[in-house]
């Protein structure tokens, strides 16, 4: 399967929906595979009486999750460019938290961490580029905490969206970063693969940095969640290997096979993040919004009934499932980007997989949808329909598992060229609800 990731072809396009190219949030059709440290803490406190061991919650009957990603990696959804002064940033991202509010959701989460890099004044890392259009420009203000203020004044929840291993999104050149960047410093953790520069999985110096590196903003800011989506060894790129040979003959004994090692990986660092994550903030929620194949039941009779070519488990070295059985992660939100029918990867058979996957786990289900395929000039006449996303809520309703939904991306929350998202509004979401 051809991959085009969903941010770099939505930026590619300037804003425009894609309608025929999906990528590693997406596969292609058809598929084969308070500002400042102390805000909020009375509120945090409260929602944290409220949890359950496990990180769990209860909630007012009828809640329901209801979220939008905001892409910040490319300029995707925010800022719309990078170089806006600050009054202009702030303006845009507050008027992302309206339109939010106007559609009636309950939560956003925001990528504050694109690039190892930062949304906030971090000790660790510069300043992300898409602000000032320089890494480690000071944008004269600090978004992360303005959002989380600015959330929790709407009624909103805020979720800090982190990306753990990607270093450059158009480069392989260390040198090329700031001169404060840690992976110029240390370009030993990296590895270049696809055009693009990676932090090594397999390092354990580097599973203890980039940790750090993201709870550095858990542990300042009142966030209601920590996020990761899809991005953990990188996906697959034709003709190339991802080099970390050296890494696993220095940590790779005792596995059965590299990719056992790459898992271990993986799990480490997810089961690692969980239990600092609860130490660090408890009222916070640990969330992973992965590609929605864990594996086809051709490959394991565990997998859904689909013909991916592209599994999570067998080529992002993630163990989804697993995550989900340990108890590790307190919600998961796979990106179930394809329509009812799909010939290869249906929604309508990959939300049961993924609902019987969670039941009795106490993990919640999050169905992330992809209201950027909602386009009238689709290819896909499903994608045409603006009734299609309506018909998701619809289906996934059937099943007690499904806590919510969350749509990519919040410029398509926005502007919603074919009327999909106000139509889900219409006929799901009367009424404002809080998040459960």
């Amino acid at each position: 399967m051809e991959y085009v990731g969903r941010r770099g072809l939505l930026a590619a396009a300037a804003g425009a929906l894609a309608a025929t190219a999906g990528g590693p949030a997406g596969a292609a059709e058809p598929a084969q595979a308070g500002e400042g440290a102390g805000a909020g803490r009375a509120a945090e406190a409260g929602r944290a009486e409220r949890r359950r061991p496990g990180r769990g919650r209860t909630t007012a009957a009828g809640a329901e999750f209801r979220g939008m990603w905001i892409a910040t990696v490319e300029n995707i959804d925010w800022p719309s460019e990078s170089g806006l002064d600050a009054g202009e940033q702030r303006a845009e991202l507050l008027a992302l938290l309206d339109t939010a509010v106007q559609r009636r959701l309950n939560a956003v989460v925001l990528q504050v961490r694109p690039a190892a890099d930062a949304m906030w004044p971090a000790a660790r890392e510069p300043w992300s580029q898409w602000l000032t259009g320089e890494q480690g420009g000071d944008p004269g203000w600090d978004p992360l905490g303005t959002a989380v203020a600015e959330a929790h004044a709407r009624g909103l929840e805020l979720h800090a969206w982190f990306n753990p291993y990607r270093i450059a999104n158009d480069h392989t050149d260390p040198a090329a970063l700031a001169p404060s960047h840690p992976a110029r410093r240390n370009p030993g953790w990296t590895v270049a693969h696809g055009g693009k520069l990676y932090y090594n999985p397999g390092l354990p110096e580097v599973r203890a940095f980039v940790q750090e590196a993201m709870l550095d903003a858990v542990s300042r800011y009142a966030v209601d969640g920590v996020h990761w989506d899809d991005y953990f060894y990188p996906y697959p790129v034709a003709g190339e290997e991802f080099d970390d040979d050296e890494a696993f003959e220095r940590h790779g004994a005792g596995f059965a096979s590299r990719a056992d090692w790459r898992r271990h990986n993986t799990d480490t660092l997810v089961r690692e993040m969980s239990a600092r994550v609860r130490q660090v903030r408890p009222a916070a929620r640990f969330g992973i919004s992965p590609f929605a194949v864990w594996r086809s039941k051709d490959r394991d009779p565990l997998g859904s009934d689909t013909q991916a070519g592209v599994a999570t488990y067998d080529d992002l070295y993630a163990d989804t499932r697993k995550w989900v059985k340990e108890g590790w992660i307190d919600y998961i939100a796979p990106q179930v980007y394809w329509h009812i029918g799909h010939p290869t990867a249906d929604y309508a058979k990959l939300v049961p997989w993924w609902a019987q996957t969670v039941a009795g786990t106490g993990v919640s289900l999050y169905v992330g949808e992809a209201l950027y395929r909602c386009d009238r000039n689709s290819s896909t006449p499903a994608w045409r329909d603006p009734a299609e996303l309506s018909r998701h809520l619809s289906f996934a309703r059937q099943h007690a598992e499904v806590r919510g939904h969350l749509y990519f991306s919040a410029k398509q929350v926005a502007a919603d060229p074919n009327g999909a998202m106000a139509r889900v509004v219409a006929d799901h979401y009367p009424t404002a609800v809080p998040p459960r």
